[in-house]
């Protein structure tokens, strides 16, 4: 072991490379929620392109396809990578034995992505050939998928769901005389 990566050699004289990108195993939990957020926010991405599409054609708005995609994919990019920062986050945060460090962290995040936000909303209003709309608007589709999902109860899959009913959630007390 050297530093944060690992060569190990292999029985057949070759050699495997292993890196840690200080990210836990148990972060790969948090793949099939990123990747049911970002499959929303793509549906969303859709969604708003038609309706710029059809505000164009009762003549609000111009409808240029070029600076649509690339505010759409670019500001797509940044809602996601918001959201997988937030699951690292709070997945690196279950670990933290001390609740000021834990805040600390949560805090530090927070901040980081909201300057990611921040600026990128800045850059679609100053960069011309990025709409700012198809830009911006992604950022806000994330919160959206997550309220969707929680509506229809497939937020958190049923095989991870918790199986405690709501009697086992009420305290027994011992209603026995002495």
């Amino acid at each position: 072991t050297v530093g944060d990566y690992t060569i190990r050699p292999n029985a057949d004289g070759t050699c495997t490379f292993a890196m840690s990108f200080g990210v836990s195993q148990d972060s790969v939990t948090e793949l099939p929620l990123i990747r049911r957020i970002t499959i929303g926010t793509l549906a969303c991405d859709v969604i708003m392109v038609a309706v710029l599409f059809l505000l164009s054609q009762f003549g609000i708005g111009k409808f240029e396809l070029s600076r649509i995609l690339l505010g759409t994919v670019c500001g797509t990019l940044v809602a996601v990578l918001n959201f997988t920062i937030l699951c690292l986050t709070v997945q690196s945060a279950v670990e933290i034995e001390s609740k000021r460090k834990m805040k600390a962290r949560f805090q530090l995040s927070y901040n980081v992505r909201m300057l990611l936000q921040a600026g990128w909303v800045v850059v679609c209003f100053l960069v011309k050939p990025i709409h700012f709309v198809a830009g911006a608007a992604p950022i806000l589709f994330p919160n959206f998928v997550i309220y969707y999902l929680q509506f229809t109860g497939k937020l958190i899959p049923k095989e991870e769901r918790s199986t405690v009913t709501a009697e086992d959630a009420v305290p027994k007390t011992d209603t026995s005389e002495t």
